[in-house]
């Protein structure tokens, strides 16, 4: 379906095409709010037919992900897991991380839910059987010489030919036992390599075989037992708040038998009127679209719609017969309420988060529009100068709307017409700039940041800054209310001058709080400004000044020339010598310098 603007709004799937289509505009018809509003917004439709509805149901899902119509449940957090591969179609296997689970001749395992669970199982493998981490295509031919892993003891170093193809292949086969989930025979090697080499009196090679030892247990610790059949499946439940249309989905990984790892995701445009069974088809649908690895079972709390056209898309897509399983009772069915119970969880600290944060922003805002009386505050703009001695003079302006910074809306200013330290001249300047041309942009289509006039004005000061801003707007004839966030003598936010007066406000408000946000955000801003380019004329060349000279002729030049009193004391001929100068460049680099 599409809107006035051609954009999609919504894709759908159906047997019948025209009831399905005919039931949204059936007078009498019940539907929920989310219909209610995108039949109002349809202009146009466009159906593709297929040959099956497993067909359909592949580009039902690929059309969602391709095009995210806002009236389509979306899953919000899309991701790929990182897996463990061991390159087997190598001469001289290597183990590390990927994203991507190919057909090849490799063996993955995973996946895991950290990127630092990948990292610490790997550092733990390369250390223990010291498999090479290079990029090299080797043969089996010895070729260079060793690189630092090998002296620092972390790999066998193949590219050399100092360990055989089959002696290599053992520790392969130690680590495919150890992702396998057998730990306790590397915990044996690991303890007769430390006893040996206490026995020899060699306490440091002790310690690192201990450290590993350590290093073993820690990973292992991780990997709960969750079933004893040994199969991979996913665990996945759903809690949700259908007075604020959110869903939270829960997943469990277990693979091997092993709950290796938790991930939720947030679900988007979920309407009150949609059942669990609902969100759990379209998460289930969107979810393993995208995902590299397909378990041979997938638990659920509810019965899904299209279960079995989905277990034979999956079944599909992995290969080998997936299954959808709804487990009523036993460990399975504790493991699914477990799941539903995580989800409930951060569902609710969610909810706690967003109002502490809606008391941080849209609470703070509400607090300053009652301070100041006013009758609108969505947008505030700080404006602040920084300069050394009235060196590099410049101006920032920050922007927070409902109490958040928009940083793409954040300006600087470089001053063009005052010279030396006259904030009060360089504040006229930057807001008669600013207020100017979001006056000439106003109703216009673009937005380029100035366009959207505040509905508050603050200055980085108290009376004076007030007066210059009052005065530019005067003389634009435009109405916006100022105040001035005034400082104490240790330089930190005091309160708000407001209409010739200081204003009391709780400094232990959410108002206070903003307020110095507001503040210390434009101070900070012009000063990084300010920096930049305090640094960039730091590091300028006398180079730089030279017409027609640019960045490869300036390298040309300091390669050939010691310095810059050898560039000057150069003949023509001499410039003109170098392969990246021609005679006018030579010209123009004597003229420079003899002028």
């Amino acid at each position: 379906m599409h809107d006035k603007s051609d954009a999609i709004i919504y894709v759908g799937k159906a047997i019948d095409l025209f009831n399905r289509v005919h039931s949204y505009f059936r007078v009498g018809y019940k539907k929920s709010p989310k219909i209610e509003k995108m039949v109002t917004q349809i202009k146009r439709f466009e159906y593709i037919i297929t040959d099956s509805e497993l067909e359909a149901l592949v580009l039902e899902n690929n059309l969602i992900k391709e095009h995210e119509p806002k009236y389509n449940t979306m899953l919000k957090d899309d991701k790929t897991y990182p897996y463990i591969m061991v390159t087997l179609g190598e001469k001289f296997p290597r183990v590390k991380s990927s994203r991507t689970m190919k057909k090849d001749k490799s063996r993955y395992f995973g996946p895991f839910t950290s990127n630092y669970a990948v990292k610490e199982t790997l550092d733990l493998l390369n250390k223990a059987y010291k498999i090479r981490t290079c990029n090299k295509k080797l043969t089996g031919e010895p070729e260079g010489r060793p690189c630092l892993n090998y002296h620092i003891g972390q790999c066998m170093a193949p590219c050399t030919g100092k360990v055989s193809e089959e002696e290599y292949r053992e520790n392969i086969d130690k680590v495919l036992d150890f992702l396998g989930g057998n730990y306790s025979s590397i915990v044996k090697d690991l303890e007769a390599k430390m006893n040996a080499a206490s026995e020899a009196l060699d306490f440091e090679t002790a310690a690192t075989y201990r450290d590993l030892i350590n290093s073993v247990k820690a990973v292992t610790q991780k990997q709960k037992i969750t079933d004893h059949d040994g199969d991979d499946k996913d665990v996945i439940a759903i809690a949700r708040d259908k007075q604020d249309n959110e869903a939270v989905i829960q997943v469990f990984f277990v693979r091997d038998g092993k709950l290796i790892g938790r991930e939720h995701f947030y679900m988007t445009h979920v309407s009150s009127s949609e059942t669990d069974s609902d969100v759990l088809g379209d998460f289930v649908k969107q979810f393993y679209a995208g995902t590299p690895y397909i378990p041979k079972e997938i638990m659920l709390p509810t019965e899904l719609e299209e279960a079995g056209l989905i277990e034979e898309w999956l079944t599909g897509r992995k290969e080998s017969r997936v299954y959808i399983k709804v487990p009523k009772i036993g460990s399975k069915e504790k493991l699914v309420e477990l799941a539903r119970k995580n989800a409930a969880l951060v569902l609710n600290q969610d909810r706690e988060r967003l109002k502490r944060e809606e008391g941080r922003t849209i609470g703070a805002v509400k607090e300053i529009q009652e301070l100041l009386g006013l009758d609108k505050l969505n947008r505030m703009e700080a404006f602040d100068i920084s300069n050394t001695s009235g060196f590099e003079n410049v101006g920032s302006m920050v922007v927070f709307e409902k109490g958040k910074p928009k940083r793409s809306d954040y300006r600087k200013f470089k001053i063009k017409t005052v010279a030396g330290p006259d904030d009060y001249a360089c504040m006229h300047e930057v807001l008669t700039r600013r207020l100017l041309r979001g006056k000439e942009e106003s109703g216009e289509e673009i937005n380029t940041g100035f366009s959207s006039l505040p509905d508050l004005i603050l200055m980085d000061g108290g009376r004076g800054q007030v007066n210059i801003c009052l005065k530019v707007l005067d003389e634009l004839r435009m109405n916006i209310p100022v105040c001035g966030m005034v400082k104490d003598d240790f330089h930190r936010t005091r309160g708000i001058y407001f209409n010739n007066k200081e204003l009391p406000i709780d400094t232990h408000s959410e108002g206070f709080k903003l307020v110095t946000r507001i503040q210390d955000e434009a101070h900070r801003f012009a000063i990084e400004f300010h920096r930049s380019l305090r640094s960039k004329d730091q590091t300028k060349s006398a180079l730089d000044e030279i017409p027609g000279i640019g960045p490869a002729r300036r390298k040309a030049l300091m390669r050939t020339f010691a310095s810059i009193e050898d560039v000057r004391n150069a003949s023509e001929e001499e410039l003109e010598a170098i392969p990246e100068m021609n005679p006018q460049a030579a010209r123009s680099v004597y003229e420079f310098f003899h002028k």
